[in-house]
């Protein structure tokens, strides 16, 4: 129905309310927007603090390769002086049975 045959008390009666319509979807369509920059600022928190958390897990893992590698020469260290201790605790008793030995001679 083309607008000229509309009568004049529906126009006067919808066209406030059209405007006012337009006025809300205009409101809303702005809030919108507010709360997608919102949500645009909490990705970029969100991303910041993921790269964050991520630099931190590759710090936290080179440390405990460091200490893996660091305990792995000590346990090498120590698993080469178990012999000569044995070799030396072997010598004591040794010479503890000469001293008796000797003593009893």
């Amino acid at each position: 129905m083309p607008a000229e045959k509309i009568p004049g008390w529906i126009e006067r009666l919808l066209l406030p309310k059209l405007s006012e319509i337009s006025g809300d979807i205009k409101a809303i369509q702005g809030e919108i927007k507010a709360v997608n920059t919102r949500i645009d600022s909490m990705n970029e928190r969100i991303d910041s603090l993921r790269n964050e958390t991520k630099t931190e897990i590759t710090s936290v893992r080179k440390e405990i390769e460091s200490l893996r590698t660091e305990m792995n020469v000590r346990l090498d260290s120590i698993e080469k002086r178990i012999p000569v201790i044995e070799k030396i605790t072997a010598l004591e008793i040794k010479i503890a049975d000469l001293e008796r030995k000797l003593a009893v001679a």
